[in-house]
């Protein structure tokens, strides 16, 4: 196990994947844990190792916390994910809150509207289900998007919309 087998191993993952710093060192870590596994050597004395290929990724501009959790925070809106959805998903992928704060700040206002609106839309909730089942499915569709993340006032409010209206244009 040399520093240049994990930079490539490190290198070759972040070709292929968007990732936080803490993504990458668990990366790393499985690497040598299944490589010291196979070769009957500790896995604890190559830590040091990890934190210096993470060192340098993170120096050269090869991991960014910031920009990783703005694409996120961009994707998972855009597919009606709620900001405590979203929040979670990036603590589980090592993004300090104060980093996926300031991304969730960075969206403009209506983003947790437009967020409530896909995530209806996408799982046919409220005006985006057939009329005739609509009222009798009303309870389970609140259910839904309070477990997706959003507030019960916005969940109503969604569930509540007139199919009548524009809904595609929120």
């Amino acid at each position: 196990m040399t520093p240049a087998y994990l930079e490539r191993a490190a290198l070759y993952y972040l070709e292929r994947y968007g990732a936080s710093a803490e993504m990458l060192r668990r990366v790393l870590r499985r690497r040598v844990e299944t490589r010291c596994r196979l070769r009957g050597e500790e896995p604890d004395g190559f830590a040091e190792m990890v934190e210096t290929v993470v060192g340098r990724a993170l120096g050269a501009g090869l991991v960014d916390d910031a920009a990783f959790a703005a694409a996120k925070v961009r994707s998972l809106r855009r597919r009606g994910g709620s900001a405590r959805a979203i929040g979670a998903k990036l603590a589980a992928k090592g993004v300090d809150r104060e980093i996926v704060g300031a991304a969730l700040a960075e969206e403009e206002d209506g983003g947790e509207d437009e967020a409530a609106f896909a995530y209806a839309k996408r799982r046919r909730l409220g005006p985006f289900r057939q009329p005739a089942t609509r009222t009798a499915a009303r309870e389970r569709d609140l259910a839904a998007m309070a477990r997706a993340g959003f507030s019960l006032t916005l969940a109503r409010r969604v569930i509540d919309a007139d199919p009548e209206d524009d809904l595609g244009m929120r």
